[in-house]
């Protein structure tokens, strides 16, 4: 039975029920770093809410999960849901379509069409992946680095091992279906007889009774709990990508694997550098003087700055090549260039002394090619 205290997740993230997967990570983004741990420390309050909006968006970023939400309640996404435990399972569904759809019809109405719906399997079951994100730098996007987070995640709850049962007290074989978790009966509809195979009434489909449930995860055996953990950011991670970390997702059931953590990836602008793929755009406003007469300049760079020299007559809009001095290529021991581009900078405000040199340049006509700096200041 799902927890009456809980709120609508939508209510949760601030959306409406139509919203698009785009708004639901931007309200989750928002509402994760307001009531993220680190930046409440020993809020018991605001690590609740942490715990509420990662448990919403776990549900609402999964198409299926949340198609199950909307249809079903919390009911749905709950980890012994099944829409056919009470019978008819789903209805008419869709409705009648074309021929090609009399399957799922008879799958609904007889739980599994004409040929019977097959029982449900037990045994060991991977958990369910989950969600974060993490906000780095330009700099750590292209070199790498070592990130700590916080993620929400179930896992088997420590006080009674999982097994849902009170100290000293085991689970039992459900005599119903004999630890199976499925029954197979036998309808008499209008169109004969149909064998039908559904979980167990008894036991809820987990082929296991619990007589007195563990006060801690109310017989559950899977409880939800924040842990922090740090992970690798590889060098050359662009902005939106994700991260893989298998095995730090929600615990299996069932002596099954763990789920993985994909960790989504954003990454602050630059205030000088710009990407584009692995290469780094970088624009550097020259004088004019250098811009005439050539000049030897520093250009910041990722690694630093380098020396390079601006040949006589540079025009703006020119861009210079430098092999190598851009982002790392994820698995390949090379790198992208960094391209800078040349603006020529108009002085704005010029002395007295200044612009008479500057109207005697007009005047002889030199086109700007005359090598004595002195007319320049």
């Amino acid at each position: 039975m799902a927890d009456e205290n809980k709120r609508d997740y939508y209510e949760v993230l601030g959306v409406e029920k139509n919203a698009s997967d785009t708004e639901i990570k931007k309200a989750y983004r928002k509402l994760a770093q307001k009531y993220h741990p680190d930046m409440n420390p020993g809020d018991k309050t605001a690590e609740a809410k942490f715990k509420e909006v990662n448990e919403a968006h776990e549900v609402l970023s999964d198409p299926e999960k949340r198609s199950r939400y909307d249809q079903f309640g919390f009911a749905g996404v709950d980890p012994n849901f099944n829409p056919n435990a009470g019978g008819f399972g789903g209805g008419f569904g869709g409705g009648f379509g074309g021929f090609g759809d009399l399957g799922d019809i008879f799958g609904d109405l007889f739980g599994g069409g004409f040929g019977g719906q097959s029982a449900r399997k037990t045994g060991p079951r991977k958990g369910q992946n989950i969600g974060s994100d993490v906000r780095i730098t330009f700099e750590e996007a292209a070199f790498g680095c070592k990130k700590q987070i916080t993620v929400s995640r179930v896992e088997n709850c420590s006080t009674c091992g999982g097994n849902g049962c009170a100290e000293g007290t085991s689970p039992q074989t459900c005599d119903q279906c004999r630890g199976t978790g499925s029954v197979r009966v036998t309808r008499q509809t209008a169109f004969g007889a149909f064998a039908q195979t559904s979980p167990c009434p008894k036991c809820g489909g987990t082929g296991k009774l619990i007589s007195d449930p563990c006060n801690t995860c109310k017989g559950k055996g899977k409880v939800r709990k924040n842990k922090k953990l740090e992970i690798n950011i590889p060098a050359g991670i662009d902005d939106g990508q994700s991260i893989r970390v298998r095995g730090e997702g929600n615990v299996g059931s069932d002596g099954g694997p763990n789920g993985d953590l994909l960790v989504e990836v954003s990454v602050q602008p630059h205030k000088d550098f710009r990407r584009e793929g692995t290469d780094v755009i970088y624009e550097m406003p020259i004088t004019f003087p250098q811009a005439a007469l050539g000049a030897e300049v520093e250009v910041p760079t990722l690694d630093g700055k380098v020396r390079y020299t601006i040949p006589e007559g540079t025009q703006t809009g020119t861009v210079f090549r430098l092999k190598g001095k851009g982002i790392p290529r994820i698995g390949y021991n090379t790198r992208g260039d960094q391209f800078v581009s040349v603006v020529v900078k108009t002085p704005t405000k010029l002395s007295k002394e200044q612009k008479e040199l500057l109207q005697k340049f007009a005047e002889a006509g030199s086109g700007g090619k005359s090598k004595k700096k002195g007319i320049f200041g």
